[in-house]
């Protein structure tokens, strides 16, 4: 499992024109992939890398702060860019593998207290931000 990490002022994702997620206060916009051998034991680490991890201002964390955190499925991280000039999405997990699994982070972080916004699994997003430094991470577990 691979995430992207932004430390942002704001985020928002919409989908045909209506906002299905946001975060309108400093927090973390998270872009997340799945890659085949990832299931639920990779998911609860992520879960908890994400609300522990210390990327806010001050080296804060949701976990310390509140902060919330937009989370938005994102096949492209596992995207090969090796040969060619086109990407090829092998290393990406199916669908009806990676839902279920995106979910799972979602309802672990939500577990442990944390705030949480979606974007919309498998939609053609438009996410905005205001990145915050800027402060980005790449977090694989």
């Amino acid at each position: 499992m691979r995430a992207v990490v932004s430390r942002v002022t704001e985020a928002s994702v919409r989908v045909a024109g209506e906002t299905v997620g946001k975060i309108e206060e400093p927090g973390l916009l998270v872009l997340l992939g799945v890659t085949h051998s990832d299931g639920s034991d990779q998911a609860a680490n992520m879960a908890r890398k994400l609300h522990e991890i210390r990327a806010l201002r001050d080296e804060a964390s949701c976990a310390g702060t509140g902060a919330p955190l937009l989370v938005v499925s994102q096949f492209t991280l596992y995207g090969s860019t090796r040969k060619g000039r086109r990407p090829s999405w092998g290393e990406a997990a199916r669908p009806e593998q990676a839902e279920p699994l995106v979910d799972e982070v979602v309802r672990v972080l939500r577990e442990r207290g944390a705030r949480v916004a979606t974007g919309r699994f498998g939609a053609m997003m438009e996410v905005a931000s205001t990145n915050d430094g800027p402060f980005t991470l790449l977090i694989d577990v």
